[in-house]
């Protein structure tokens, strides 16, 4: 498995890698602060930078560097083929970071991924979509109403050998 990936943008080089303990201080203040910018309707009084802990706990994390500059982050619950928390620095939100950790997350999906995304976030419902995500139903979480979306790995020609 590689380890590394190295996606060239017309802009500048974004890489995703696996996350290291040192980029903890940085993914929780990021954490913090991209959830305020992507929820603005809930009430973050009570949000803490130790939010990231709890909400990562035995998850596999991808981290999304642009420019030797950590960007985002993608947190997988890799048995279950669940993306649980994409979230990028909103200053580098159309950068193609938030893409390259949905792609790297969807090749080591071993079947059909499953992701909940809150319906009040439209960008990112539409930005799902756009990679190919299907809403299959909706559901009810203390942040609100969510939609629980699909992703289908493309099947192989069966007419190939």
């Amino acid at each position: 498995m590689k380890m590394h990936k190295k996606v060239t943008n017309s802009e500048s080089d974004l890489t995703i890698r696996p996350w290291q303990e040192t980029d903890r201080p940085f993914l929780r203040t990021l954490y913090l602060h991209a959830r305020r910018e992507a929820w603005p309707w809930l009430d973050a009084s009570q949000w803490r930078l130790e939010d990231f802990d709890a909400a990562t706990l035995g998850e596999t994390i991808w981290v999304a560097e642009q420019d030797g500059h950590r960007v985002g982050f993608a947190s997988v619950l890799e048995n279950d083929n669940f993306l649980h928390n994409l979230f990028i620095d909103p200053q580098y939100q159309g950068s193609g970071a938030g893409s390259a950790l949905l792609r790297k997350v969807q090749e080591d999906f071993t079947s059909t991924g499953a992701l909940k995304c809150l319906v009040k976030n439209e960008p990112a419902v539409a930005f799902y979509q756009r990679h190919g995500w299907e809403i299959e139903s909706t559901g009810d979480s203390p942040e609100g109403e969510y939609y629980l979306m699909h992703w289908k790995q493309k099947k192989a020609d069966s007419r190939l050998p």
